[in-house]
């Protein structure tokens, strides 16, 4: 090879390819979106053909307490990206005790709690719309409900034990590598992504009604 070959090739541009993971996650994401799609569909299916079950059910809702547990999952979008920001400075735990100094793991930790409150929040007012009985059962608003409401729950619930297992690596690693970092912003993508939904989920349950 000649000089001239030789330079050409050392100069020549890097191919960075896009991370298998990220990329699964994001192609693995749309198929939720798919699910979820169908989800609405029964919804406003069920819904188009029993308006007056509608109007009986929709009565029950505590709109303001819905409210408040939504500002709560989106809030929780807030933290999980201020831990994506740290991740991406491979600043696994935090510098100091205030928040600007915090790193990935404490702001995954106030993430899993709110997470974790929005969750409660969902089992209670589901306590207490059997009281009033509105179950998965009781008529086709309890069943569109329940499964909409309860798939979304069930991605949370994953979403939290996502979390959990993030937190634990980076307190197993000695160093936090770019590696440890991608993980986390998988992560991310699939709790917006659960964000997302419940707005969704919320603006057609609660405020359309």
């Amino acid at each position: 090879m000649t000089s001239t070959a030789l330079s050409s090739s050392l100069s020549a541009p890097t191919i960075n390819r896009p991370n298998v993971v990220a990329v699964g996650t994001i192609v693995w994401l749309g198929s939720e979106v798919m699910f979820f799609a169908g989800l609405f569909a029964i919804y406003f299916t069920l819904r188009s053909t029993s308006p007056g079950l509608w109007e009986a059910g929709t009565e029950k809702f505590d709109v303001t307490f819905a409210l408040i547990n939504t500002l709560i999952l989106v809030s929780s979008s807030v933290t999980c990206q201020f831990g994506v920001f740290a991740a991406e400075r491979l600043q696994a735990r935090r510098t100091g005790w205030s928040p600007a100094k915090w790193g990935m793991v404490e702001w995954f930790f106030l993430t899993y709690a709110l997470g974790a409150i929005f969750v409660v929040g969902q089992v209670y007012e589901y306590s207490i719309l059997t009281s009033e009985f509105v179950t998965l059962n009781s008529d086709a608003f309890g069943s569109a409900f329940y499964l909409t409401t309860g798939f979304h729950g069930l991605h949370v619930t994953g979403g939290l034990i996502a979390f959990l297992l993030v937190i634990g690596r980076a307190y197993a690693v000695k160093v936090f590598t770019h590696r440890d970092a991608t993980s986390a912003i998988v992560v991310s993508y699939y709790w917006h992504f659960v964000d997302v939904v419940w707005i969704g989920l919320f603006l057609v349950i609660y405020v359309l009604q």
